[in-house]
């Protein structure tokens, strides 16, 4: 047997994004428009009403990200306001924010960012645990749906079987499509549905349990793009198992993946050594060429169904026993004066050995503006050294202000001609704000800081822009020259990093 993960169309970018959000507001205008002149709306414009409600509130669940700092911070949409017509989404740095549809598509995260992020483990726990609220919570209000079904006869089950059928055929395109039929419509083979609003089968298993071998072999497997990077795929299998222990009464789950979702089995528990038994097996399941044959060993007591809710409660308890433990005082010391003046500047420099408990933390002053880039000369005072890094930047910025690339960069962005830009990017950066920051002498106390908010301007460029733009070539241009002039620099100001 054949299973594979499929994704939908990638998400179209740039125009694609702005035609649909064009999309989507004219159908309002169309509705609004249209009632103006009716005592009552037309079964139509209520459809069409009622269907852009419906995708909007199904966009909880999806991840998005913004640029701070230069650094990407990922955030997660919770839900839908009706009322305000704006999105909640909270961040990984637990600051909340609402957006319109139009910002919300552009910051969208693409589900190859996201697969990026969860493999190499980047998806904070926090987002990970209220995007499994946001599921159960759609659950519980019937938006979403597991169901169980086999070739009974019941109409609506036949309707769901044809619907899941179509979505193997268009995920798995390698797959001879009458092979998909005689699988999922087999009075052996039984399937589990991914159901919104108990009409769309957005995703599905069809698989045959072996019930006197003890085990059961999924066939197909395939969930939607965009649902599948809300959490809906690792959902699905969760259902399966927990279905398939105790109700199936097996104890094994098989499958023969292809190679470009064993990905995805991996993640759900599978490994490619076999535990059960070669000859409870061998002789039922046919290992295909070019596919690998995984299982994955079922707990006998472990609530698939909820498992995240209870590592989640899990999680607490074990905190609050921490809590309970430590003889520790929690010393909370006041906070400082602290005005900034132009372009985040001081406007009263404060030492650092002044701030309340900093010392009583262990900092001693030689940890005063620590950095990897170091002169020859290290053991110089602080203002030769303050000298020499400031006098390194002011060098750089006249080479970076004459590039040919530079003239997106030298104002601030004028919002009249790029509109929503200060929706899209909460911390502008431009180079006439970092010069004023190098010329006060105060703010960058290290290269990094230079470093960071030259990245930022950069990485702002390309998140607002597309990258068919001039401005995003711009952006990519200026950067390859300032990482060249950056590096040379460090050799002839006799700078050694660390």
């Amino acid at each position: 047997m054949n299973a594979g993960v499929g994704e939908t169309k990638k998400q179209k970018k740039g125009k694609g994004r702005q035609k649909a959000s064009n999309r989507t507001r004219s159908i309002y205008s169309c509705v609004v428009s249209s009632s103006a002149h009716e005592s009552s709306p037309s079964p139509d414009e209520v459809s069409i009403v009622e269907k852009v409600k419906r995708e909007n509130e199904d966009m909880a669940g999806r991840y998005v990200f913004k640029m701070f700092c230069g650094e990407r911070i990922i955030g997660l949409v919770t839900y839908y306001d009706n009322e305000t017509s704006k999105f909640k989404i909270v961040y990984e740095d637990c600051n909340n924010d609402l957006i319109d549809k139009e910002i919300l598509l552009r910051t969208l995260a693409p589900p190859t960012l996201v697969d990026w992020m969860f493999d190499s483990h980047r998806i904070p726990r926090l987002l990970c645990i209220l995007q499994q609220k946001v599921l159960d919570d759609e659950e519980q209000e019937g938006r979403l749906g597991f169901v169980f079904i086999e070739n009974d006869g019941v109409d609506e089950h036949m309707i769901w079987l044809i619907e899941l059928k179509n979505l193997f055929s268009r995920h798995l395109p390698h797959v001879p499509k009458e092979y998909i039929v005689r699988r999922v419509l087999d009075l052996n083979h039984k399937s589990v549905m991914v159901i919104r609003r108990n009409q769309d089968v957005v995703g599905g298993i069809t698989y045959r349990p072996f019930l006197s071998q003890g085990f059961v072999e999924i066939a197909f497997c395939a969930v939607m793009a965009n649902e599948l990077i809300k959490g809906c795929g690792t959902r699905l299998m969760n259902h399966l198992k927990q279905h398939a222990r105790d109700m199936e009464g097996v104890t094994h789950l098989l499958t023969c993946a292809d190679s470009n979702v064993v990905d995805y089995f991996l993640k759900q528990g599978f490994t490619k050594e076999i535990t059960l038994e070669k000859d409870r097996w061998q002789g039922y399941i046919k290992v295909y060429d070019g596919g690998i044959l995984m299982g994955c060993e079922l707990h006998p007591k472990l609530p698939y169904s909820y498992t995240t809710t209870m590592t989640s409660h899990q999680r607490q308890a074990i905190i609050e026993r921490i809590r309970e433990a430590s003889n520790s005082e929690n010393i909370v010391y006041p906070g400082i004066d602290f005005q900034k003046g132009e372009a985040g500047i001081p406007s009263c420099p404060i030492k650092v050995e002044d701030i309340p408990g900093l010392k009583e933390a262990g900092w001693t002053p030689d940890q005063y503006g620590h950095s990897r880039f170091k002169t020859e000369n290290d053991s110089a005072d602080t203002a030769s050294n303050q000298e020499s890094i400031t006098a390194f930047m002011r060098s750089l910025l006249k080479q970076i202000y004459d590039h040919p690339d530079a003239w997106p960069f030298k104002e601030p962005v004028d919002s009249d001609n790029a509109p929503g830009y200060y929706d899209v990017i909460k911390d502008p950066m431009d180079l006439k704000m970092i010069t004023t920051r190098v010329e006060s002498e105060q703010y960058y106390i290290t290269l990094e800081m230079f470093l960071a908010d030259m990245k930022r301007m950069f990485a702002n460029a390309r998140t607002y822009n597309m990258h068919h733009t001039v401005y995003y070539k711009c952006a990519n241009r200026l950067e390859s020259f300032f990482s060249g002039i950056f590096q040379s620099g460090l050799q002839d100001n006799k700078f050694q990093q660390n």
